[in-house]
């Protein structure tokens, strides 16, 4: 409590930039026992934890797109100006001078629609494995499921592609696209990519506060990744012996599962039951190893 020039006492004002804050406020599990465990009885995944301070989850989430739109000139007009850029460079070379064949599809809508779900990928990938290292004062001061921190980036992330998606929108009333029932497999879609994301997020954080260069490393894994999926080419043009690396890639499936949503084309379940299982594994296998190295984050970090 703060007082004024009279004596009398005043509320202090809310600091907005602090999350501690939301950490001490009474909409948080009021936790009377607390239960420590040698680290010999094994990982303990404290699922628990994530449902009683899931309203941290939101604060975390929300001061993320704060951060990101704070004192920008163009606000979230950057969001949409990265994939449309990209869509258009690569119109200009696939689709005007290479005369790439992308069937039914019209090669702006087709690249668009790739490159707006890759972007959200890869972003939320980055700002997932940067995550903990940026929030240093966060993990070394106060306790709460320190998971929450990476799925924030993949949660901002989700804000950024729905904004973005408003000018895919456009482009498939101007290419005469009319939604059907495969529309609904939109979200499904999405949140196997919001899966992908926070399970190597995830991975990628916890082990880059322990192994610091693979922060350099990074940037090439993406690319890499990137170019060995279906982002701004299609399938058909892949030759027979190198469709394995489609298939063992998670987001081989995604895509082509969220252009066929949207273009009512057929669906190929096989892939995307692949990239379903990969995600899923992915994230439970991310989460175990997560829970395993954070009770040393804060040695660490």
């Amino acid at each position: 409590m703060d007082f004024d020039s009279s004596g009398r006492a005043r509320p202090l004002e809310p600091t907005s930039t602090s999350v501690q804050n939301a950490l001490a406020n009474s909409t948080l599990p009021d936790i009377s026992r607390v239960v420590i465990e040698s680290e010999e009885s094994g990982v303990q995944l404290n699922l628990g934890d994530l449902w009683d301070y899931r309203e941290l989850l939101y604060f975390l989430t929300l001061r993320d797109i704060k951060v990101r739109y704070k004192q920008t000139l163009m606000g979230a007009v950057w969001v949409v100006i990265q994939p449309l850029m990209t869509m258009l460079i690569f119109t200009l070379i696939f689709n005007k001078f290479a005369r790439l064949n992308t069937k039914d599809i019209p090669y702006p809508l087709f690249a668009y629609s790739g490159l707006l779900l890759w972007t959200f990928f890869s972003n939320a990938v980055t700002s997932g494995t940067y995550s903990l290292v940026n929030n240093s004062h966060l993990v070394t001061k106060v306790y709460f499921p320190r998971s929450f921190i990476p799925a924030a980036a993949v949660g901002a992330g989700l804000v950024d592609l729905g904004i973005a998606s408003l000018l895919l929108i456009a482009l498939a009333i101007y290419y005469g696209v009319s939604p059907s029932w495969g529309a609904l497999m939109l979200p499904f879609v999405v949140l196997l990519a919001a899966m992908l994301a926070l399970g190597t997020g995830m991975l990628a954080s916890a082990l880059t506060v322990k192994y610091r260069d693979l922060r350099h490393a990074l940037p090439f894994i993406m690319q890499f990744w990137m170019f060995a999926s279906p982002v701004i080419y299609p399938t058909s043009i892949v030759p027979e012996q190198w469709r394995w690396i489609l298939l063992v890639n998670p987001m081989t499936g995604i895509l082509e599962g969220f252009r066929a949503a949207l273009t009512n084309q057929a669906f190929d379940w096989t892939m995307i039951a692949i990239s379903a299982v990969a995600a899923t594994t992915l994230l439970a296998v991310a989460f175990y190893v997560f829970r395993g190295l954070e009770d040393t984050f804060a040695d660490v970090i």
